[in-house]
């Protein structure tokens, strides 16, 4: 049902658009997103496992989206739960980009409350979309008690992940997610029934940075034979900071080490992630490789990967963080969750900071 009124509590579904609300057009092009929340939101067909309240934010293909866009989708998740009412929020999002936007959301929230990322592969017109299943999924999720303390989580194919190290998987089949070194902490059934495993522990929220001009962060691929032409354009164009993706345990060679030293030695903050699917961000070899590139100032990403490297450095930069204080809080955030310490919403977690290196 739509919440009309305040009376009782309810979820809020904040839509933002993505192949979930995608049609093809009347011209016969590709599918745009267009349906409304309140669109998406019917298309599930059936009670919801709780009272929802639909909000419109924009109506975009996540290929679109700008570190401002997530911002400000972060910000309408912190509007909604402003409200004493809401049990969690669900925020629906073109798949492409999820893993970012899923990632900022996670890097600012700090209320017990949950937020659910969930989308679909197959458009709203499709002759059997997957986003109504998804979408009543992840209201079931974001009301439940049990999610309460869990953070930011994305929820697809009836799996759970948490925000952090997810990313899409797959271009089109229906499990489009994974979290190759953390896996899901749960699943949530049809029916709504929902499981939860142990709970990483979640650092201290960061202060959600203003949408607006924000310093310009780049990433640049390594590949075999690359040269550094690349990376100086990107410093040349402004970069405040680089996301250098590394092969390997993060390597690269001679003439981007050298670049990535005169960079680092002007103020740009480089750091270096990884091609590879799993494994951590490790400096071990020299000859143009990982030691090298820290030797040079780059700083390593630990688990995270390019996708959401650039979004902390983005946030960390737009917060005015040094070098030293942005490496600190890529050697907290990068490390492994470690499941055994406190969850998100006991007491010492939920200590608001502005630091970026408190855990």
């Amino acid at each position: 049902m739509t919440v009309t009124d305040s009376s009782g509590a309810y979820v809020v579904l904040l839509a933002t658009g993505g192949t979930i609300s995608s049609r093809g057009s009347e011209a016969g092009g590709g599918a745009v997103a267009s349906d409304t929340g309140e669109q998406v939101f019917a298309s599930i067909g059936e009670p919801p496992a709780h009272p929802v309240r639909v909000v419109d934010v924009f109506r975009k293909g996540s290929y679109l989206l700008t570190v401002d866009d997530m911002i400000a989708i972060c910000a309408r998740i912190r509007e909604a739960l402003s409200a004493p009412e809401v049990l969690g929020v669900v925020v629906t999002h073109g798949t492409d980009t999820m893993e970012e936007t899923a990632y900022l959301a996670a890097l600012t929230h700090d209320d017990p409350r949950p937020v659910v990322f969930t989308g679909a592969q197959q458009a709203a017109d499709s002759p059997s979309p997957d986003g109504p299943g998804n979408l009543a999924r992840a209201i079931a999720v974001a009301g439940s008690p049990e999610a309460r303390g869990k953070g930011v989580l994305l929820a697809f194919a009836g799996a759970i992940f948490p925000a952090t190290g997810v990313r899409k998987c797959h271009t089109t089949k229906p499990e489009a997610f994974a979290n190759p070194d953390f896996g899901t902490i749960g699943s949530v059934a049809e029916s709504g029934e929902v499981s939860f495993k142990a709970t990483p522990r979640q650092h201290a929220a960061l202060p959600l940075p203003r949408a607006g001009a924000g310093p310009r962060v780049d990433l640049v691929a390594v590949y075999p034979g690359a040269d550094a032409i690349q990376f100086r354009s990107s410093v040349q164009a402004g970069a405040a900071g680089i996301v250098l993706q590394g092969t390997g345990t993060g390597n690269a060679n001679h003439p981007i080490c050298q670049a990535v030293a005169e960079a680092a030695a002007a103020g740009v903050v480089v750091v270096t992630s990884t091609r590879v699917e799993a494994g951590a961000v490790v400096p071990v070899y020299g000859d143009g490789g990982g030691e090298d590139l820290h030797e040079a100032g780059a700083i390593p990403s630990g688990w995270l990967r390019p996708s959401q490297s650039l979004i902390l450095l983005s946030v960390l930069l737009r917060l005015g963080e040094a070098p030293d204080r942005i490496a600190e809080a890529f050697a907290l955030r990068g490390k492994a969750p470690d499941p055994e310490r406190p969850a998100a919403g006991t007491p010492e977690q939920q200590k608001p900071t502005t630091s970026a290196v408190k855990g």
